[in-house]
């Protein structure tokens, strides 16, 4: 009981000081008789974005005594069993005997810490007058687990780094379209510092040096905890360099096979078995996205390599040494997460005569679009390469493309 004490004393100390952070651009509602659970990788904010919901709550008029939250990141809170989460429930239901009459708000932050809680938490769910919020860093782990025990009892949202426009929200910066040269010229210089700092909240008003260093860390973090510790890999030199190569090869084709050739080349031991089970593990902590190609053919799908993207592009800078950074790749890296965070399947494309469209993305709702990105516009060799890719997709697809440029880039995100 007295650590219970100890928790909300610190919770509350957290909701004062959250009061003051910029609202997320995520869509969320609560749906009656299911679990809201928040997934990404760690350090997005899904810690910020759930006491949020929890201010919201408090300013609809629900009492704090009605509230309960615990973090399992907490070294206090570790254990090798579910009994933790069970004796934290008990104590806050013993504190307040009141709550059992009571409609009550449950928050688990980082719950997949805590060894079978699929079975406590369906319990509660099913025997308490509750709304239960959990988050989590693993997508396949806590998809996996909410499959097999919770059993269509929840809806998940995705939390990502902030958006561009999340970024210039916290920086207090406006922007509308049509731009003026000179307020175009600015806008496109905070996209270059996007583009390179990325959208970690953490980073955003920090040096240089101390971003990257931070970005380091994030993964170093991502390595030991949610994937060499949670799937108990030995080849930690073999994890660490297929995340590197991955990072500094953002919007470019990956294959196994020749990934596994560069490998044997670098002296390090691995079969191609290992390296997809690996890259899996990369993709379910929420690090990198691989993209496949559209195509009817199932063996298309199969033998052709998919594209590579990050979780954020600011990660991408820190793990690269050129002081040229490929703004094309990154606003690619960045047009892709916008597809994702609206929840969009993504896709690229190959046209018969060889030519490659970034991405074919499909709405929730079913509509299909093609997407080309272009960064610098004042190449017209470029310009026009890509306009004819995207000319030969539409014709052979039947779709309807769009070029996505730093002009367009604002009304792009209100597709």
């Amino acid at each position: 009981m007295n650590q219970l004490h100890t928790l909300r004393e610190e919770f509350e100390d957290k909701l004062k000081i959250l009061k003051e952070t910029i609202p997320r651009e995520v869509s969320f509602k609560p749906i009656k008789d299911k679990i809201s659970v928040f997934i990404g990788m760690r350090r997005t904010g899904k810690t910020t974005f759930v006491l949020q919901q929890i201010i919201d709550l408090l300013e609809d008029g629900i009492p704090i005594t009605q509230i309960f939250y615990a973090n399992f990141e907490d070294d206090r809170l570790m254990s090798t069993d579910h009994k933790v989460l069970v004796d934290l429930c008990d104590a806050f239901y013993s504190l307040y005997p009141e709550n059992h009459d009571k409609h009550c708000y449950l928050f688990f932050d980082e719950i997949q810490n805590v060894p079978n809680w699929p079975k406590v938490i369906r319990r509660f769910f099913d025997t308490k007058r509750v709304s239960i919020y959990l988050t989590g860093s693993s997508a396949k782990l806590l998809s996996k687990e909410i499959a097999t025990s919770l059993r269509g009892r929840s809806l998940s949202t995705e939390i990502w780094p902030f958006s561009f426009t999340e970024f210039l929200l916290s920086k207090k910066i406006e922007y509308s379209v049509p731009m003026g040269k000179k307020t175009y010229d600015g806008f496109v210089k905070l996209l270059e510092i996007y583009l390179h700092i990325g959208g970690f909240p953490e980073v955003i008003s920090v040096t240089s040096d101390t971003k990257n260093r931070i970005l380091q860390d994030y993964v170093n973090a991502v390595i030991m905890r949610d994937i060499i510790e949670r799937y108990n890999i030995s080849n930690i030199i073999l994890i660490h360099y297929i995340i590197k190569s991955l990072l500094k090869n953002v919007g470019t084709s990956f294959s196994i096979n020749k990934f596994f050739n560069d490998v044997k080349t670098q002296g390090i031991s691995a079969s191609k078995n290992t390296l997809y089970e690996y890259l899996k593990y990369i993709e379910d902590a929420y690090l990198i996205f691989s993209v496949p190609i559209y195509a009817e053919s199932i063996r298309k799908v199969q033998t052709n390599p998919k594209k590579i993207y990050a979780i954020d592009p600011g990660l991408v800078g820190a793990y690269t040494l050129s002081m040229s950074p490929n703004y094309g790749h990154l606003f690619e890296n960045l047009v892709f997460l916008d597809l994702k965070r609206k929840n969009h399947e993504v896709y690229y494309y190959l046209t018969k005569e060889g030519y490659e469209i970034d991405f074919l993305s499909k709405t929730p709702q079913g509509k299909i679009k093609l997407w080309q990105v272009v960064w610098d516009l004042k190449n017209e060799k470029t310009m026009q390469r890509e306009l004819r890719a995207l000319h030969s997709a539409e014709k052979e697809l039947g779709v309807k493309g769009e070029l996505v440029t730093p002009e367009n880039y604002l009304t792009f995100l209100q597709y």
